[in-house]
């Protein structure tokens, strides 16, 4: 199926009412909708720009959609631009739903087959300590779910006490001090706004004066976008990402094909380098994953045993002046440390039988094979991307 801004020239310009969309309009709209985010937001790069507008444009398609990607816009501290860019993201998506101070009953019962756009300003209140997000744990829920179609929620509805589906999915922005939810930063686009240094200058947001024009907009890009949903429906396109990632950004990279252009570039690029930012962020993960990959190169240097002596695999690890193993807790990597780094996967010490039958704790390297191909695999085996390779034509043979 071609793409539109990618066909013929001679193609024929789709239309709605009595204004017709050529080819390449849709590249111009969505630069004018980075043209006017930018004029009264400063985000962290232009990866973070061309991310917000893709993010809008993807509100207006949602009922083609596959899954709703959530859009975290988080600052370190107040003034960072968090709630400015909430007041353009309101102006310009599709049928803005503010969430604040809203029951998730109300939530359910606003969604259907054409989705609303949720938005939710200072979210850290809700999520921000553990008894305000026990209190809000039903919307977490509503969040997590809405991520993906057909994951209705379930209540008990009517004087007859019938158990009724309330449907869940639609995208949503949540803007706040600090870090969301991991189960909702996992399905999110995640900005971290800064904010302004000296010298910075935005201009300044008044409703009366710019608000039609910013709803003029919103009006062109629902004109576009609507009459192709049949189009981005069908569209698998190619992900420089794999898995719940590729399932969150799918939506951005679906409207860049339509728009065509650079859009498609500047969308796998953007998509890259701030999922690349993200996975740095997870300190404790990328902790285990950093102590499965020393273990690997540890058994390498010893020839890779089939069973290794915990003492010798810590000497090991504590040899490497580079890791973070020295400095591990008080007296660096312990027996117990590695124990409980290694839980998640699995994987425990025994009593295993050694040269000259003497008896230790230590580690089988058959235990740990899976876990490395899951996730430290080797760059051999990793392959060139095929699994993220489009089902269908590639929109760029």
């Amino acid at each position: 199926m071609a793409v539109p801004g990618q066909g013929d020239a001679t193609e024929p310009p789709s239309s709605v009412g009595d204004q017709p969309y050529s080819a390449n309009e849709g590249a111009a709209l969505l630069d004018e909708l980075r043209a006017a985010i930018a004029r009264y937001v400063i985000l962290p790069n232009g990866d973070a720009l061309t991310a917000v507008t893709l993010w809008v444009a993807a509100t207006h398609i949602q009922p083609a959609l596959q899954h709703a990607p959530r859009l975290a816009v988080l600052g370190p501290a107040k003034r960072c631009g968090k709630s400015r860019l909430l007041d353009v993201i309101t102006e310009t998506a599709h049928d803005p739903l503010i969430t604040v101070n809203t029951s998730p009953a109300v939530v359910f019962r606003a969604i259907g087959d054409d989705p609303p756009t949720l938005l939710v300003d200072e979210a850290d209140t809700i999520f921000g300590s553990v008894k305000a997000a026990e209190k809000n744990e039903e919307l977490r829920g509503l969040l997590n779910a809405g991520h993906q179609r057909n994951r209705p929620a379930l209540r008990i509805s009517g004087p007859e006490h019938k158990t009724r589906k309330f449907p869940t999915f639609a995208m949503a922005a949540l803007a706040g001090i600090g870090a969301l939810p991991d189960t909702v930063m996992d399905r999110a686009v995640v900005i971290r706004m800064q904010r302004r240094k000296d010298g910075e200058r935005v201009e300044q947001f008044r409703s009366r004066r710019d608000i039609p024009a910013l709803h003029a907009l919103r009006d062109r890009l629902e004109a576009w976008l609507r009459p192709l949903m049949d189009t981005a429906e069908d569209l698998v396109p190619r992900m420089p990402v794999q898995d719940r990632a590729a399932d969150t950004w799918e939506p951005l990279v679906i409207v860049a094909e339509l728009a065509g252009g650079t859009w498609p570039e500047d969308a796998r690029a953007a998509c890259a380098a701030m999922c690349a930012a993200e996975a740095d962020k997870d300190d404790e993960s990328n902790l285990k994953t950093r102590l499965l990959q020393d273990i690997r190169r540890a058994f390498a240097r010893c020839g890779d045993p089939d069973i290794m002596r915990t003492r010798d695999l810590l000497e090991e690890l504590l040899k490497d002046q580079e890791a973070p193993w020295a400095e591990y807790g008080t007296t660096g990597l312990s027996p117990r440390h590695l124990g409980l780094l290694l839980k998640d996967f699995d994987i425990k010490a025994a009593t295993l039988r050694f040269e000259g039958g003497r008896q230790a704790k230590g580690f089988a390297r058959l235990r740990f094979t899976d876990a490395w191909a899951r996730y430290c695999p080797e760059e051999s085996a990793s392959g060139n991307g095929d699994e993220s390779a489009p089902i269908g034509p590639d929109p760029h043979p």
